[in-house]
């Protein structure tokens, strides 16, 4: 069957024209055979099926078309995108226009996007990195993409046409970041043009196909007041961590994958002075500072003749020499925690960075453990001196079962006691509470009654802060 026909046919399906029309119940028929409407659902989910095949084909060959026309113009970097897309939409025009296929309105406008997105964009993906609700996107293989809302994964029905579609996309995202993705080099971490941070593995790795995983990040950056509304944090405990940043205390940010430890780093840097010099310090930017006096910085991965890496570390030592006022390091993950220790420990205060931790004592583990990644032959009393003498606040965040993300808690560094480096809660999380109808978490972090010491050095350098904040009874109202 030609194109057209199989397109006009699934439509008369469609529309109840193929067969004999049943009734409004064709269940309570009595005495009628009823195998003809138990029949009629799934001759019109063929003529569905075949409908989506023929306009499958149809953008197939209007892709191949498309590439012939254009050739290197796709990929031409001084034409701007919108110059582009309306390029591509006239091409596509031309080409379905030639072909001489009866499409409808909506069927138009659909294969039109459906090819814009894989020829510029990134296929399938497109529509949920548009969809605001959408906070991650996983690949597993060109068959299944799962999406993440409000913390729940779901499975989505889109998939990508085959292997060679999804590699393409993936080419297509490292390409604009100056990685790269081979059998040589088969794994790689990169971003999108917003700031969205992207891995994807290919095989021989990936046993079951090309994985692709996107964690997006909002057209516009949650604020403080964002926070507090969404319940992740209390107007005390963000009043707190507004002085500890003015008062140039050095704030490590812990929590586990996709705990949203970048997205506080972001709030914690909000707090930061427009009059002073900030670097910040990335595998791949995702920081979204809005001060004027900003350097971003970003680590480089070795070239295809295993040359030219520039490290984290490397960026640390760097940095120290480029006069910063704050240093703001996206995540410690090595020997770069030793820099970043001696940094805070030499008159670069104010420092602020992040660590993968199930709790403000495992950070300070974790720390330990990525100091001896230094490969610096150091005693571990040696080490823990350096981290209590450098680190001042802890602030730590879990996902909970509920899919919320909340700070559980802040946590003041007091110092050393023997061999132990002591912590103190100033705000921890109230699990007591119980959960709502919904599955929900009710709690929120309260505060312990304890005053931290550095609550003195604000008094010195003219900071006010309320002292209810520490109290048991909320202050309430917003943040300001």
């Amino acid at each position: 069957m030609s194109l057209t026909r199989r397109l006009d046919a699934a439509r008369g399906a469609a529309a109840g024209e193929a067969g004999t029309p049943a009734p409004a119940n064709p269940w309570s028929a009595v005495g009628q055979d009823t195998s003809t409407y138990v029949a009629a659902p799934q001759e019109v989910r063929n003529h569905s099926n075949e409908s989506n095949e023929a306009l499958t084909a149809v953008k197939d060959r209007a892709g191949v078309a498309l590439y012939e026309r254009m050739g290197s113009r796709i990929t031409d970097n001084s034409l701007e995108d919108s110059e582009l897309q309306q390029y591509v939409k006239d091409e596509l025009r031309k080409i379905i226009e030639e072909e001489e296929i009866p499409l409808t309105l909506t069927e138009r406008a659909r294969l039109v996007q459906e090819i814009i997105d894989d020829v510029l964009g990134l296929g399938p993906l497109e529509k949920f990195l548009l969809d605001s609700d959408i906070t991650e996107i996983m690949v597993n293989g060109p068959e299944k993409i799962y999406v993440e809302r409000q913390g729940k994964l779901t499975l989505s029905g889109s998939r990508f046409t085959d292997e060679e579609h999804l590699r393409r996309v993936i080419e297509r995202i490292v390409t604009k970041v100056g990685r790269r993705i081979d059998e040589s080099s088969p794994m790689v971490d990169a971003r999108l043009q917003d700031g969205s941070r992207v891995n994807a593995i290919i095989p021989p790795l990936a046993v079951s196909g090309s994985s692709l995983t996107i964690r997006k990040f909002g057209q516009v950056p949650l604020t403080v007041n964002n926070l507090i509304s969404l319940g992740s944090m209390s107007p005390e405990m963000a009043e707190l961590l507004q002085a500890c940043v003015r008062a140039r205390l050095n704030i490590i940010v812990s929590g586990g994958t996709g705990t949203g430890k970048t997205t506080m780093l972001n709030v914690l840097s909000s707090f930061l002075p427009s009059d002073e010099r900030i670097v910040t310090i990335e595998d791949a930017v995702e920081l979204q500072l809005q001060q004027d006096h900003v350097i971003r910085l970003e680590s480089r991965p070795r070239n295809i003749e295993g040359k030219g890496e520039i490290t984290i570390r490397d960026l640390v030592r760097n940095s120290l020499r480029m006069r910063p006022d704050r240093i703001v390091i996206g995540e410690v993950r090595g020997g770069e925690s030793l820099d970043m220790l001696q940094a805070m420990n030499t008159g670069h205060d104010g420092s602020i960075s992040t660590v993968h931790a199930n709790s403000p004592r495992d950070a300070i583990s974790r720390l330990e453990t990525l100091v001896l990644m230094a490969g610096m032959d150091l005693p571990l009393r040696a080490i823990r001196e350096q981290i209590a003498s450098a680190i001042n606040v802890i602030v730590h965040i879990s996902r909970l079962r509920d899919g919320t993300r909340r700070v559980t808690h802040v946590t003041e560094v007091q110092g050393m006691e023997g061999e132990v480096v002591t912590l103190q809660d100033a705000f921890t999380f109230d699990y007591s509470a119980g959960i709502d109808a919904n599955g929900r978490f009710l709690g929120r972090a309260i505060p312990t009654g304890v005053r931290p010491r550095f609550v003195d050095h604000f008094a010195e350098l003219g900071i006010p802060i309320s002292p209810a904040v520490f109290g048991a009874t909320p202050t309430g109202g917003r943040f300001r």
